[in-house]
This record gives C-alpha cells, structure tokens and sequence, in this order.
C-alpha cells in the first residue's frame, strides 16, 4: 500500500503542476483555455494501471476520488459533499448486484463504501439557481462486473474512453469556469456506481448536498474521447423546448451535432431526468474497445474532446443568462426507462446508439460472444429475441433480463433488407 500510495501520490503532483505550467494553465496570470493536453493528461493518470480499473468500492477508485478533489480544491472551488467535504459516501451492497434476489439487509453481504466527489462554483451574481454538470469516474476495474472481453484470465480494464474521458472533461470545464467565472452557480458531480446500476447518480438525486429544487438543468458527459469526423451525439434534447436552438448557436465550430431526443438512457443524466429536470448527455459513439481491457489512453482523441468540450462551455455560458422559468422541464416523448440495469446475459453487441429506427441496431460484435459465434454481423437490425418483439435499445435490454444463462435462443435480424434467423447460445 505505502508503494502505491507512492505512485498515486507522485502522479497527482505532476498533473497538478502540469495544470499550473501547461498553455493552458494560469501561473502567468492569463485565462485558461480548454486544451487537448490537459485533457489527455488526465486521462492518462486516470486511465493508468496503476489505477486497476477504477471499479467502485476499491482502493483505486478512492484514489481517483482523491485526485478529483485535490484538483477541485486546486481550482478553487468549494466543498460540496458531506461535512464540508469534497465526499458523499453511499453502500454498495454487492451480494444485490450479484443476486438481484438477495436481501439488502443482510448483515454477511459483501457490502462496499463507494464515494461520489461534488464541489460548487460560486456564481458571480444573486441568483439562486445552479447548473449541473457531471460525470462518472468508475469503471470496471479487472473485469468481473460488466466485461465484454472474451479472455479467460482478469485483466484491467483502464476505461480511457468509459469514462476517464468524461472525468477529464469534468475537471478542464471546472478549471475553464473557475477563472471565467459565470453569474449562476455551477455544482460539478463525479460519480461512482455508474457500471453497477447507476448507483452514485441515483444515491445524489435521493440525498444531494446542494437543493435540486434550484437546478436549472444537468449536463452529463460519458465517453466522450472517440469523436470521429467530428460527429457528436447528445441526448435529452427533447427534455425542454429550447435545447435544439441552444445547441445549434453553440455549434461555432462546425460539429456534426446528432442530436437525440431520449431523456433517458445508460448513463447518470436518467437520474436527473426522473427528477423533472432538464437534461443533456454528451456521447462521441460506443466502439469495438468498450467494456474491455483494450479502452486504453493512446485511442483518445484529445483534440476532438477539447472541441466538444467548448461546445459545453458556450451552451453553459448560453445557460448562464436563464432562468428556470425560461428552461421549462418536457417530458421526452416515447417510452422512458429509469432502469438502464441488465440482469440477464449479454449477446456481445455493439449498439449504434444513434439509430431511431424500428429495431435495435448494432454497430459491431465481440469477439467471442453469442453474437459473434451465432453470425450477427455490424448492420443487422435485431427484431426479435424468441418471441419478444425488440422496439429500441429498451425493448432490447428487457427481453434479456428474460433469459437465462446457458440456455439456446432464436434471434431474428433484418439484414441488408432481409429477415433472417440466428440461433445463439447464450
């Protein structure tokens, strides 16, 4: 533990003083820009091995807790969490996770201290309203929870991309904001639990430290590090009349905006949405290297994330002139899901999020996966699980809390136009 802490300890102090010298940083006295260096530097220490994972509930999960509020604190900004900490604790009981039958009260379960990070911005002007803006920073950690990897043996799962990314893009806008300080308050939230269930989110919205009840909307940002062709996906844009509009005029450089309206989906903006909230989910598009130990630092695409996140800056400098009044709640239209969990088995299936479609199409299969062994292809258009009709990503996610491990069946697909039927084992 002492070598460990060591290294941890010595990483935190090369960032913090690369925060403080890079063309970025502000020891000379000049604003702060959003810039790819920083964003590649934290996602590098974030993303370490030295960092195991991440996985909620364990010593490096702690640590990178640590990280985030040492540079809150760096940048100014104050506590937020419990007893004038940067640190809301919650329980992950993880025999629940495990058997989603077991009792919660069970006094011999496996039961963990997972932390969420929150710190204020103070507004420069008297209004009581505050913009949210989060991220999770957890991840799979050797791959026992969640993996999509084929490989016999654990391995780290890093998670540059999910969501060391989201994290890093947390921490530059909380860095940007401090020293271009707006008139609203800003509250900046790195959860935890996010690959179990959306746990530290939803433990937030149940207990916050700072009164919901004056939020003008949340911002979440996950995986947000592979931009490609500059094509940018954001969700929740239906959740209030005028986000189209505001993301648009935001839209200086050119960005190639897929704007979605869901509410919902499998990331912490569901939990805000539930509470009546606006909300708006920055997403770059999933890829063959998520949920494995190949979602390492060198795929990040740094330039591209400092692009998206100035979008996030212009749309919550556009923010800073409202009020709640102006940003009414909508509820999305379609069917909403507040449970993004899966309790059942995986096809191994890239989705293509973007895809508004009859069906649930993917983008790509696993190596080794149901899918990939049965003969799904990226393209098919999966209709069908037995005799489920798949509708969406939703319909999708319950028909396999139907199903057991172990056992054999039918999927039909529309391909290149035509349905056709595969038989995975699952």
């Amino acid at each position: 533990m002492k070598l460990r802490s060591l290294i941890f300890t010595s990483l935190l102090s090369f960032t913090l003083l690369a925060s403080c010298t890079s063309s970025g940083g502000s020891s000379d006295g000049s604003t702060p820009e959003i810039t790819a260096q920083e964003v590649a530097e934290h996602v590098a220490f974030l993303s370490s091995d030295e960092m195991k994972g991440r996985e909620t509930g364990t010593a490096e999960e702690a640590a990178a807790a640590n990280y985030i509020a040492d540079l809150f604190r760096a940048y100014g900004l104050d506590p937020a969490g419990e007893e004038e900490t940067y640190l809301q604790e919650f329980t992950v009981n993880m025999s629940v996770l495990d058997n989603p039958h077991a009792s919660d009260d069970d006094s011999t379960a496996d039961k963990r201290i997972a932390k969420n990070v929150a710190a204020l911005l103070q507004g420069t002007g008297d209004s009581e309203e505050v913009i949210i803006i989060g991220a999770h920073y957890d991840h799979l950690g050797m791959g026992e929870f969640g993996s999509l990897s084929s490989a016999d043996e654990p391995r780290i799962h890093n998670g540059a991309d999910d969501n060391a990314s989201g994290t890093a893009g947390l921490l530059e806008l909380a860095q940007y904001f401090s020293e271009n300080r707006p008139e609203m308050d800003i509250l900046f939230l790195a959860f935890s639990g996010e690959e179990m269930g959306l746990l530290g989110s939803q433990y937030y919205v149940d207990n916050p430290t700072v009164d919901l009840e004056h939020a003008l909307a949340m911002i979440n940002m996950d995986m947000i590090g592979r931009m490609n062709e500059d094509r940018l996906m954001i969700f929740g844009v239906a959740t209030t009349d005028d986000w189209e509009s505001i993301l648009t005029s935001a839209n200086t450089d050119s960005l190639s905006l897929d704007l979605v309206p869901d509410g919902t989906g499998a990331s912490d903006h569901t939990s805000f949405y539930y509470k009546n909230m606006p909300v708006l989910h920055y997403f770059t598009d999933t890829h063959a290297d998520y949920h494995r130990p190949s979602d390492d630092a060198e795929w990040i695409n740094a330039e591209g994330q400092a692009k998206l996140l100035q979008h996030v800056a212009r749309v919550v400098e556009q923010l800073d002139a409202l009020d709640k009044a102006d940003l009414p709640f909508v509820e999305a239209p379609g069917e909403q899901r507040q449970s993004m969990r899966m309790d059942g088995p995986t096809l191994g299936v890239l989705p293509d999020y973007g895809f508004d479609g009859e069906g649930f199409r993917i983008t790509g299969v696993s190596g080794g996966g149901p899918a990939q062994k049965g003969g799904l292809e990226g393209g098919d258009i999966i209709i069908k699980i037995g005799e489920m009709e798949i509708a969406d990503i939703y319909g999708y996610m319950g028909a396999l809390n139907e199903l057991e491990r172990g056992t054999t069946v039918p999927v039909t697909v529309i391909r290149n136009g035509e349905e056709m039927v595969f038989e995975l084992e699952l």
